[in-house]
């Protein structure tokens, strides 16, 4: 996703012990997988901003060699010719078809990577599209509000970041989902084009915050309510995104039902989404390495099952 606080947030800790090695196996009346060659196109929580070592060029986009995509290439024993990784911090849709600048560099537009001779291809994009890490941090910032003035015991306003996005029937967050979901089909359909023979792979987004609304407390200022509301917003734009990958032939990679319970509330060592002041090598809000391995784990799990 496109925003996150670049300055004093650098995490802490370190995020457990490296493993690299995928926990899913295949068995010998498993299909095959997929092959080579290999691109990976998608935003930042396919790049793994902060997550060590960082790597690739342009260097603004952020790539670590601990992402999804480099554990995916690896579970696949992909010669180094055979993988390339187009991904890039704050990419929207466009950016698959168009050059885009970062702070450090220029990413040649994610599509560019693509030939006849593609063999497998996921793409992870859509939060930039509609703004989602500005939203949660207006919403954040509503929730330090509703804090000090009393948690809505004088309101009677448990959600009023919602009230922002959401008036008269009118819900600003779904027209922009919507309008994403238009804007995929249409990189979906030329994917196909530039690669036809590739099996494609959408990747959705893990669980950022809790269904439940309740349990986000210290480390994300939301008031209860809304913290319910961006969970749906993310849901609705997983379901958009599996819609036009199932129109376009293309397999949907759930990794929301497998982060359920790990998301940036949940304890520092299960959870896959760090929170705005990071305990881990992570950009705000975005996947620890904890979380590529098991966005990895899920495309691994879709190639195994699908292939």
């Amino acid at each position: 996703m496109r925003t996150f606080v670049r300055a004093g947030l650098a995490g802490a800790l370190a995020c457990g012990a490296l493993v690299t090695v995928l926990t899913v196996g295949r068995d010998d009346d498993d299909p095959a997988p997929p092959q080579g060659p290999y691109v990976a196109l998608g935003d930042s929580f396919t790049s793994g901003p902060r997550i060590p070592a960082q790597t690739g060029k342009p260097a603004g986009c952020d790539r670590s060699d601990r992402n999804y995509p480099s554990l995916v290439a690896k579970h696949l024993a992909l010669d180094v010719a055979d993988f390339r990784d187009m991904s890039c911090t704050g990419a929207e849709i466009e950016d698959l078809s168009s050059a885009q600048s970062t702070d450090d560099g220029v990413n040649p537009a994610q599509l560019s990577a693509l030939s006849a001779r593609t063999g497998l291809v996921t793409l992870g994009v859509g939060g930039n599209d509609i703004g989602f890490a500005a939203t949660v941090q207006e919403c954040v910032k509503k929730g330090a509000a509703y804090r000090l003035t009393g948690s809505g015991r004088f309101t009677g306003n448990d959600a009023p970041c919602r009230a922002e996005y959401v008036s008269d029937g009118a819900d600003e967050v779904t027209a922009r989902i919507d309008a994403a979901g238009e804007r995929l089909a249409g990189a979906l359909s030329e994917v196909e084009r530039r690669a036809p023979r590739a099996e494609v792979y959408v990747v959705g987004y893990p669980a950022i915050l809790p269904p439940g609304g309740n349990r986000c407390a210290d480390d994300m200022t939301l008031a209860p309510d809304d913290v319910r509301f961006l969970d749906a917003k993310e849901r609705q734009l997983n379901s958009v995104l599996r819609e036009r990958a199932e129109a376009a032939g293309a397999v949907y990679v759930d990794t929301y039902g497998p982060s359920v319970g790990r998301d940036a509330c949940a304890a520092r060592d299960t959870r896959w989404i760090e929170p705005l002041m990071p305990a881990a090598d992570a950009a705000p809000v975005h996947p620890n390495e904890r979380g590529e391995r098991g966005m990895a784990d899920a495309v691994v799990r879709a190639l195994r099952t699908s292939g």
